[in-house]
Order: C-alpha cells, then sequence, then structure tokens
C-alpha cells in the first residue's frame, strides 16, 4: 500500500494529476484507511501508468476514460483513429506555421498579384506613402469584391504602362500635399478629367458598383488623408458632371 506521493513518483506525474484523474472519472479513488489516507495498490500504479502513457501520447483524457478497459483490437483501431486525427492536426499547424513566417515577412497579407504591382510602383517612382496606401487599398478590393479584384489591378497595372497616364498617377501622388487652393490641383483635375474621358465610359467607370458601398469607403478613405485630393475628387466628379 503506498501513499498519493509515492505513487505519483512512481508514474512520473504530480499529486495534482493523479487528482484530475480523479474527478475525472480515469483512476479510481481508493477508500481512506483508519488514519484518514489513501493508499494506493500496485494496480493504481499500473493504471495510472497506462493512462499516463495514453496522454503523453497525445489521446484526449475523455477517450483515454473510454479506452482504458478496452480490449486490445478495439483499443489498437482507437489509436489508429486518433493517429489519424493527430497527422490532420499536424499537417493544419504546419500550414499556420508557414503562413506566419509569410505574415512575418510582410507577404502573406497581399492578394496574388499586387506585391508585383507595388513593386513596379516602386519602380515608376512613386512614394513610399502612395505604395504603402495602395496595398491597403487593394487589401480591401480584394477582400469585398474578389470577382472583380483582378480585372481592376490589371486596368491599372495596363495604365501605369501609358506614360501619359502615368505622369498624371505621379502627380496625383505629388499633389498629396499641396494646398487644396494650389493652380496645380487645378490643372491636374482638368487633366485626370480629359483622361478618364479619352479611356472610358464616365458613366460606367471601373469599380463602380451601385449596389456596393465599397466604392465609396474607398473614395473618402483616399480623401480623408489629404485635402488636395478630397478638392481634387470633387473638381472631377463636378467636371464629369
Amino acid at each position: 500500500m503506498i501513499t498519493i506521493g509515492r505513487l505519483a513518483r512512481y508514474a512520473g506525474v504530480t499529486i495534482k494529476t493523479i487528482r484530475v484523474y480523479h474527478a475525472k472519472g480515469l483512476l479510481p479513488e481508493p477508500e481512506r484507511d483508519s488514519s484518514g489516507y489513501r493508499r494506493y495498490t500496485a494496480r493504481h500504479a499500473i493504471d495510472l501508468i497506462k493512462i499516463r502513457s495514453l496522454a503523453d501520447a497525445g489521446v484526449p483524457l475523455a477517450r483515454i476514460r473510454d479506452l482504458r478497459a478496452a480490449p486490445a483490437a478495439d483499443l489498437r483501431r482507437a489509436l489508429h483513429e486518433i493517429d489519424g486525427d493527430l497527422t490532420a492536426r499536424i499537417g493544419e499547424l504546419r500550414r499556420v506555421r508557414r503562413r506566419l513566417r509569410r505574415l512575418a515577412a510582410g507577404d502573406d497579407l497581399l492578394p496574388t498579384g499586387v506585391g508585383a504591382h507595388l513593386d513596379r510602383l516602386r519602380e515608376y517612382g512613386f512614394s513610399d506613402h502612395w505604395v504603402a496606401f495602395q496595398a491597403d487599398l487593394w487589401i480591401l478590393v480584394f477582400a469585398t469584391h474578389p470577382e472583380t479584384a483582378t480585372e481592376l489591378l490589371q486596368d491599372q497595372a495596363q495604365a501605369l504602362t501609358e506614360p501619359a497616364l502615368r505622369r498624371i498617377f505621379l502627380d496625383y501622388d505629388g499633389a498629396h500635399d499641396l494646398a487644396p487652393g494650389d493652380p496645380r490641383v487645378d490643372e491636374l483635375a482638368d487633366r485626370m478629367v480629359r483622361a478618364i474621358r479619352d479611356r472610358y465610359d464616365p458613366d460606367h467607370l471601373p469599380g463602380q458598383d451601385p449596389s456596393s458601398d465599397i466604392p465609396t469607403l474607398i473614395q473618402a478613405t483616399v480623401n480623408a488623408s489629404s485635402p488636395a485630393w478630397r478638392r481634387l475628387d470633387a473638381l472631377v466628379r463636378r467636371r464629369l458632371g
């Protein structure tokens, strides 16, 4: 007959763990002796070592209660099932780890194709502010309008290959810190309106979805970041009529 402390040492667990196993019905509690102490037997030690071995192997405690007294064939079958579940979990954890590493590197938040587009913006000479702003906006567009986002990204990328249009985008970037009343804001608005009319139907501009609040939300975010951009938006809208 052994004490709970000695039982814990034999099985390589803590006294607290044994009490948890008692509470969960995994290991029966012995009766107390005349001195009021619980005395454990070799049977308790054997059962406890089996429970610890199953728990260390990753078997959930709820399953151990059912398996502890199961026939050998049932035990083997259950362990194979648990092994399959653990293998699937390991695969998922590895995928999560890979994604965490990509997120830490700053890559994984960007939708497909956006990273390369941002690299081209840097090569064209756009400011760091503009590139960071574009990254955030494209994340939002791809999350809310995945069915049209790629087409919009390709349209912008193609427009930037045309020197005149690229100059307008660069000047728009540069207007961020201008005073709203600066004459360059009015001149840029005129060029933007001409470019829009030459390239698109003003009544059916890319990304204009009447059923969605997102285009308005995006434009409001753009306007809020610069008084000059806010005035440019107002001028362009007014001149497009």
